[in-house]
């Protein structure tokens, strides 16, 4: 199965929270190309999406979403905010693939979860960086709990 782990696109500097900060003109743009690079690799569909509940990220959903396929299920899931500990987050998302058995998940997220996350599907893997917008695949085999590292994808412009 494929896990695709996405930073959200760039955000405003200021809002009353950092839940509130949304999304600036660039950076919708720029998620929507990574959508239009991310669509051929659906080829199955998208089976489950995971989106924080932080404003940024769900426009960052919002931008994406006309160009793939309609998820089977979306879900808001408040433990994929910036300080959701990856441990925790890959042990939900790993019981969740194990129920659903999706052939594809995305999760729109933020720093630093989405580094710490995938060093936590790919043994032996150093946290990457991750600009906004960009997108890393990993093949993961929920027999043996492996995940492989195939990708990164940044946004250009």
């Amino acid at each position: 199965m494929r896990i695709y782990i996405m930073r959200h696109g760039e955000a405003e500097t200021f809002a009353s929270s950092d839940a509130e900060r949304s999304l600036t003109e660039r950076g919708e743009r720029l998620s929507a190309q990574m959508a239009e690079q991310l669509a051929p690799q659906l080829t199955t569909g998208l089976d489950l999406v995971w989106v924080s509940p932080y404003l940024r990220a769900q426009q960052t959903w919002q931008a994406m979403a006309s160009a793939l396929p309609e998820p089977k299920r979306l879900m808001d899931v408040e433990e994929i905010t910036p300080y959701g500990d990856a441990e925790h987050v890959a042990a939900y998302l790993k019981a969740m693939i194990t129920i659903e058995q999706p052939e594809t998940v995305l999760l729109v997220s933020h720093l630093p979860l989405v580094g710490y996350l995938t060093a936590e599907l790919v043994a032996g893997m150093q946290p990457p960086m991750f600009i906004t917008s960009s997108i890393i695949a990993i093949d993961f085999l929920p027999e043996t709990d492996a995940g492989e590292f195939l990708w990164q994808a940044n946004p250009e412009g």
